[in-house]
C-alpha cells in the first residue's frame, strides 16, 4: 500500500491534493499548462500506480493547469530506435494500464484544448470539459505516426468504429459542444465552473457505501481493461516498428 505523505509530492509535472477522501491531480509545467515529454510520460504511469494503491483515495479528480489540458509537447531524445522505443512503450503501459488500475471512481475536469492524450481525461468516469475545449489526436497519424498507444481502442469505441477511424486518420478537431453530442463528454460548462461542479460530482458520489463506490469503478471498467489488455500492446508495437523507418532522427510523439 502507498501512503499520500510519501507520493504527495513526489512528481514535478503533477500537482497533488486530498481533502476527505477526494484527490484533485493537477497536470502542470512549472505551474502553468502542461507541456507534454518524457517527464509527464513517465512520471504519470507512476503517479496512478501510487494512487491505485493509496485506500485513503476515496475518488480521483484529474485535470490540467490554466488553460489547457494537455495541448504542447517538447521532444528530445535524437531518434527512434528500438531500445528508445522500448522505453516509450513500458512508460506507455504504465500510463494506461495503471489509470485503469485505479480502484475508485474518476472525474475528468478537461481544462481547455485536449489535443495529446485526451485518452488520459477520456478514460475516466464522469468526464466534463470547459466549453472552450478541443478534442483531437494531434500527435500520431498528421505527424507520421501510427494511431496506437490506446488511441486505437478508445476512439473508435467512444466515437462508432467508421466515426472513430475517421477522426484517427483526418486529424479532426472536435469542439466541445461535438464532443458532447457525440457522448465523447457528459457536460460542458464556462472554465470557471468547471473544477467546483467535478467536486459536486464526487461529494456525490462519497454519498454512497465504500464499496459500492469500489466495486462500481470497477465494474465500470472492467470491459475498458480487457480492451486494452487485448490491444494495447499490440498497438504500440505496429506505431513502434513503423517510426523506426519513417523517425530515424526525430522523437516519437509521447
Amino acid at each position: 500500500m502507498a501512503r499520500f505523505e510519501e507520493y504527495r509530492d513526489k512528481y514535478k509535472h503533477l500537482r497533488l491534493e486530498r481533502n476527505d477522501g477526494i484527490l484533485e491531480v493537477m497536470l502542470h509545467s512549472d505551474g502553468g499548462p502542461v507541456v507534454w515529454g518524457a517527464g509527464p510520460h513517465s512520471e504519470c504511469g507512476a503517479a496512478f500506480g501510487d494512487i491505485a494503491a493509496d485506500p485513503g483515495n476515496r475518488v480521483v479528480i484529474f485535470t490540467g493547469a490554466g488553460s489547457e489540458f494537455i495541448a504542447r509537447e517538447k521532444i528530445s531524445h535524437p531518434g527512434v530506435t528500438a531500445p528508445v522505443w522500448e522505453r516509450v512503450f513500458v512508460h506507455g503501459q504504465r500510463l494506461i494500464y495503471n489509470h485503469l488500475e485505479i480502484r475508485v471512481p474518476m472525474i475528468a475536469a478537461i481544462n481547455g484544448p485536449a489535443t495529446i492524450h485526451a485518452e488520459l481525461g477520456l478514460l475516466c468516469d464522469i468526464v466534463l470539459a470547459s466549453d472552450d475545449a478541443v478534442f483531437q489526436d494531434a500527435p500520431h497519424y498528421p505527424e507520421g505516426l501510427v494511431p496506437g498507444d490506446g488511441v486505437h481502442v478508445l476512439w473508435p469505441l467512444l466515437l462508432g468504429m467508421n466515426r472513430g477511424r475517421y477522426f484517427l486518420l483526418t486529424g479532426e478537431k472536435l469542439s466541445a459542444k461535438q464532443a458532447l453530442d457525440l457522448g465523447v463528454v457528459s457536460e460542458i460548462m464556462p472554465r470557471d465552473q468547471l473544477m467546483e461542479r467535478a467536486r459536486e460530482h464526487a461529494r456525490k458520489l462519497l454519498k454512497q457505501p465504500p464499496m459500492t463506490v469500489t466495486y462500481a469503478r470497477l465494474a465500470i471498467t472492467h470491459e475498458l481493461k480487457r480492451l486494452m489488455r487485448d490491444h494495447l500492446d499490440y498497438g504500440f508495437l505496429l506505431e513502434g516498428l513503423a517510426a523506426t523507418e519513417y523517425f530515424p532522427g526525430k522523437e516519437p510523439k509521447h
